[in-house]
């Protein structure tokens, strides 16, 4: 089939962690000592994509298309009980995640839709 199908997945399966590590800031937004995580997405697909090179001055993809989905802990300044959570940051961000989320599930669904059209010869 289609190499995107398998983007997408990762895009996707990217968004719900990441949602899952914003979801567990805010939820710990009032907690001493905790430290906000992230999940970053650009690697996501940077990683996945692969460039086709046909001439050495070509760029292309040089980690074998190994997607990371590392947890990083945020090192921003902490307030006075060493919790780093910005409440107005983690809902931006969860906004951010949600739209990118959305946007792949509707590209995935138009993607099925093109295949079932395509089979059903219209």
């Amino acid at each position: 089939m289609d190499k995107s199908f398998g983007i997408l997945q990762k895009i996707i399966q990217s968004a719900n962690m990441r949602h899952k590590v914003i979801a567990s800031n805010i939820a710990n937004s009032d907690t001493p000592g905790y430290k906000a995580r992230d999940v970053k997405f650009s690697g996501v697909l940077n990683n996945e994509v692969k460039l086709l090179t046909t001439d050495p001055k070509h760029i292309g993809s040089k980690n074998g298309g190994k997607v990371s989905r590392e947890v990083i802990i945020e090192n921003d300044p902490s307030w006075g009980d060493r919790n780093n959570v910005e409440l107005d940051v983690e809902v931006a961000k969860m906004t951010e995640n949600s739209l990118r989320h959305e946007a792949a599930l509707r590209i995935l669904n138009s993607k099925i839709r093109m295949y079932k059209s395509a089979i059903r010869g219209r």
